[in-house]
Formats: structure tokens, sequence, C-alpha cells
């Protein structure tokens, strides 16, 4: 890819088709900054190292290799709007597999940035390039491909991997074989650009939006139903402090109240405060969350009057026991985007021992919808008040926290 770089930059001549002062760029797209800035590297190591082409080099910044022949190198992150208004001699955008699709509800997917910046090209004609390992079945990548390689009866490698023994040869020396020991369908989709199957998207877009109560987006308490919450803690340095508040109608349907969000930093302390006081509010005196969070959130809760109870699920089988309820239109959603994006990107796994798991996919988010799907799970089930529970968890609060909590009975 650097020498792709390299070449489009320093040998291909359009000074002819440029405004005056116009300066062309040879953008290269990651998923982030971070990722982009690996291939800069080696570009500017290509033209540095060759005594051809060092002499090209006028100036050289974090993000920008700008040369004496009037164009720019430079790496950006792949965002919808931050792409618009330039000039670009080529565009190449890395590992666009593993870009947000509209298949993940994102705002920012790969469809939308790659036609972001096809108008850049217009005046150069250049070519916009996308290289990537092959990922999930959804995506440009893989709608590309279904389009241009795909045949009857066989799989097409369009790049990547060929079956020829050089090629399985090379493949072996980095480690194939161990590789397709461990975990074969990731080992396939690098090293012989097959397209996982063993991903899918959990649920679909179309299900989720029927479910979401447009308009509304969040609900106060009423004093008819009972309210349950859940809460995905965190510590205050990496991940967000999410809770959702929800409640079973008559007809049996769980309906969404409430969803809330502290994005990192914060102080765990504050957070459980703010949420203990929301929780009173809906007269939650017990919340349930993540069983690994470890200790600090029951300590916190309970010092804010408010019983914290492990969830006996992980995340995985919430999202599993919530799906039913998606598409059978037996849960009502507020209308948050977040959540609702988050809800959208999640993926299904399928471990070698066939076992399925359901998490976010790499480098997104399911905070928020673990909260919700948590919620959403405890409210679809009849409740009835469960003495052994109930009674002994108020058993252990101190006097003082007891009478605070039903000062208003």
């Amino acid at each position: 890819m650097a020498v792709l770089i390299v070449f489009l930059a320093c040998f291909v001549d359009c000074r002819s088709i440029l405004a005056i002062g116009e300066r062309p760029l040879v953008l290269r797209l990651g998923q982030n900054a971070k990722q982009a800035a690996i291939s800069y590297g080696y570009v500017a190591g290509i033209i540095e190292s060759t005594p051809l082409l060092a002499g090209l080099v006028k100036t050289k910044l974090a993000e920008t290799l700008s040369l004496t022949n009037g164009v720019d190198v430079e790496i950006r992150a792949a965002s919808l709007r931050g792409l618009r208004g330039i000039t670009a001699v080529a565009i190449i955008a890395d590992e666009i597999a593993f870009w947000y699709s509209d298949d993940t509800g994102s705002a920012n997917p790969d469809s939308a940035i790659l036609d972001a910046v096809r108008p850049s090209l217009a005046t150069t004609g250049g070519p916009l390039i996308a290289i990537s390992s092959p990922y999930a079945r959804r995506g440009e990548v893989f709608e590309t491909w279904k389009r241009h390689f795909r045949r009857q009866g066989r799989q097409a490698h369009p790049g990547g991997a060929r079956r020829e023994p050089r090629s399985q040869s090379v493949v072996a020396s980095i480690g194939h074989r161990s590789a397709m020991e461990r975990d074969p369908a990731s080992a396939a989709a690098e090293y012989l650009a097959n397209f996982r199957t063993d991903i899918e998207s959990f649920v679909s877009r179309e299900a989720v939006a029927a479910c979401v109560d447009i308009g509304c987006f969040e609900r106060p308490p009423l004093s008819r139903f009972t309210s349950v919450g859940f809460v995905d803690p965190s510590g205050g340095s990496a991940d967000s402090f999410t809770l959702a508040i929800s409640h079973r109608e008559k007809d049996g349907r769980a309906v969404l109240d409430l969803a809330r969000e502290r994005q990192p930093p914060f102080s765990p302390a504050d957070v459980v405060s703010e949420f203990a006081a929301t929780f009173k509010s809906y007269r939650c005196a017990t919340v349930t969350g993540d069983k690994y969070a470890g200790e600090f959130p029951r300590e916190l809760f309970r010092k804010c009057g408010v019983m914290y109870r492990p969830s006996e699920r992980s995340k995985s089988e919430l999202y599993v026991e919530v799906l039913p309820a998606i598409n059978s239109r037996r849960i009502v959603l507020l209308d948050d985007r977040k959540a609702v994006a988050q809800l959208v990107g999640l993926e299904r796994r399928t471990a070698r021992s066939g076992k399925d798991s359901i998490d976010d996919a790499p480098g997104g988010h399911d905070d928020l919808i673990n909260a919700v799907a948590g919620s959403l799970v405890l409210a679809a089930k009849p409740r009835g008040f469960n003495v052994s529970d109930e009674v002994l968890a108020l058993a252990d609060l101190p006097a003082a926290v007891f009478d605070a909590m039903f000062a208003d009975c």
C-alpha cells in the first residue's frame, strides 16, 4: 500500500488540470487516525531513503507530507463530515471491511464516506482504492464482491491469498496452520480471503425500527406500573456507566422508560449518587447490574439507599433473550439513536464448539444497549414480591438508610 501511495504521489502529473494554488492530495483513510498513520511512516521512509525521490520532500508534518511537485500525502480518519471540499489525486481506504456499515446503524457508515470522497476525484480522475482483509458479510467490501467477484458454485478471491503452492508456503511460514487450528473462521478470512460465515448481524434494522416509539425520548415515572432498573457499571476511565429503567404493560409488553449514559472520565461515586436518585424517582429500591463489576457498585449504591443485585445472566444471554421480543414487537424502545445504533451493531459469533455469543463489533460499544436489554428482560417477566430476596436485602441496610428510603411512606 505504501509503494502504491508513493507511485501515485510522485509519478502521476496532474498539474495541467489544477487551478493555481490548488494542492491535490493522495489521501490515506483509516478507521481512525492512528491506524492511518501506520502506512504514513512507510511512505515517508520509502521516499526519504530513495535518492531519486528524497529531493521531492518539501515539508514533513505529523499527518502531511508535502512534495515539491505540488502534491500532499495526507492521512485522515474516515469521517463523513471531515472529507469534503478537497481535491485528490487518489484516495486509498484501508481495512474498509472493518469500518462501520449501514447495517450497523452508524451515523458514519462506509457507504456514506465513499460517497463523500468521490467528488474529490472529479477533477483529477484519480482512483478510489479500497484495501481490506474480508470480515463479516456486510458493508461496501462484501457488496462489491457480490456484484463483481462472486461466481456460481465457487469462492472467488479478489486479491488476498491465492490457493497456490507458493502462497500456501508463505502463509504457512507466518503461522497460517497454527492460526487455522486456533480459529478456522478468523484465519480463513485473514489468510485465504474468505468472508466470515460465523459472524452475522444479530438483529435487522427494520425489526428494531418497528419497536421504536418515534418522538418519545423519555417517559416519566408512572404510579400504576412497577419499574425495574439495570445498570452497566464502569470504573470511570474507559467504558461508559449506563442505566436503563423499564416497566411491563398490562398487555405484557416491556416498555423502556429511560436510558442514561455517563462517558468517562467521571467519578464513579458521583455517577452512582446521580443514578440512585433517578432510580428512587421511579421507585426502584433494588437494581440489577453486571456481575463482573466487582464489589464497588454494590457498596456505592448501598450508601445511596439502593440495593445492587448482580445479574444472573451474561450480556450475551440478555441479548439472546430480548431478540424474540424485538422480532414479535413485544418491546417498546425510546427514540434514542445511540441505543438503537448499538443494538443494530451487535454481532452474533459462532465458536468452534457451536455455541453462539452476542457482542459489539470490533471498535464498537454496547454499554448503553447492555443496560437497556437488561431492564427490558427484567420487565418482560411477570413479577411477584419475592420475600427471600427483597426482605433479606432490606434487612442488610443500616437503620438510617432504611428510614431514608421509606420516609415518604
